[in-house]
C-alpha cells in the first residue's frame, strides 16, 4: 500500500485532506468527487482514492449516487436536527462512564482547549475547538468505538451548524457552558455533566429551527 513520508497510508492521508476541505467548506455539499481526478491531485492510484471515499461515506461525508459516482453529502435541517437528537444520546453515555474516570490531565486538556478558542477571532476556528472540546469530554469513557461514533456525529453537526450559530448567537454561551461542564466533571457531578451537554445541544437544534423558522417567514415576505 502506498504510504506518506511519515509511514501514514495513502488512503487516510487522502481521508484526512477531503475530510478537512468538506468540513470547512472548500468541498461543498453537492461537489462530485471524482476518483480519476482525486488520482492524479494526490499522486496515487484509485485504489487508496477508493479506500478514503468509501470511509468518508461511512462517516456520512460522502454519497454514491447513480451515475454521478461520490459526491459530498448535502443535508437539510430535519436530518442535521436527527443527527443532533443522535449526539445527545451518544455523548451523555459517554460523560456518565467517562466523568468518575477523569484526572488532572483531563480537565488540563479540556482548559487548554478553551483558552484556545476563547483567544481565537475566526468563526472556523471557534468550530474545530468546539469539536476539540466535545471529544476530550468523551475520551475518558475510555471506549473507542463509542468515541468514533461520537466524532462522527459531531464532525457532521458542527459542518453544518456552528459557523451559522456562532454568526448569529457568537461565542460567550457556548463558552460559557464549556466552562461550566468542565467544574461540573472536576466536582465529579455526573446528574449535572450530563444535564448541562443535554441542554447545550438541544440548545444548537432549537437555534437551528428558529434560523430555519425565520428564513421560512422572511421568504414568504419576498416580493413576488
Amino acid at each position: 500500500m502506498a504510504t506518506t513520508s511519515r509511514s501514514q497510508p495513502m488512503h487516510q492521508t487522502i481521508r484526512n485532506v477531503l475530510r478537512d476541505e468538506i468540513l470547512t467548506g472548500v468541498l461543498q455539499g453537492g461537489a462530485v468527487l471524482r476518483q480519476d481526478q482525486l488520482a492524479t491531485r494526490f499522486g496515487a492510484s484509485r485504489i487508496p482514492v477508493r479506500e478514503a471515499l468509501r470511509q468518508l461515506e461511512s462517516e456520512g461525508l460522502v454519497v454514491y449516487r447513480a451515475n454521478r459516482g461520490a459526491t459530498v453529502t448535502r443535508m437539510n435541517v430535519e436530518q442535521i436536527c436527527e443527527l443532533l437528537d443522535i449526539r445527545v444520546a451518544l455523548e451523555c453515555h459517554a460523560a456518565r462512564l467517562g466523568v468518575p474516570n477523569m484526572v488532572e490531565r483531563d480537565f488540563d486538556a479540556m482548559d487548554k482547549i478553551l483558552d484556545a478558542y476563547e483567544a481565537s477571532t475566526d468563526i472556523n476556528e471557534w468550530a474545530e475547538y468546539n469539536r476539540r472540546f466535545h471529544l476530550a469530554l468523551s475520551a475518558p469513557a475510555n471506549n473507542r468505538r463509542l468515541r468514533r461514533l461520537i466524532e462522527e456525529y459531531c464532525l457532521n453537526t458542527d459542518r453544518y451548524t456552528h459557523v451559522a450559530m456562532s454568526i448569529a448567537t457568537g461565542k460567550d454561551k457556548p463558552m460559557s457552558d464549556h466552562r461550566r461542564l468542565v467544574e461540573a466533571c472536576r466536582r465529579r457531578d455526573i446528574p449535572a455533566v450530563v444535564s448541562l451537554l443535554e441542554e447545550h445541544i438541544m440548545d444548537t437544534r432549537r437555534e437551528l429551527m428558529a434560523n430555519e423558522r425565520a428564513a421560512e417567514v422572511d421568504e414568504r415576505d419576498e416580493p413576488i
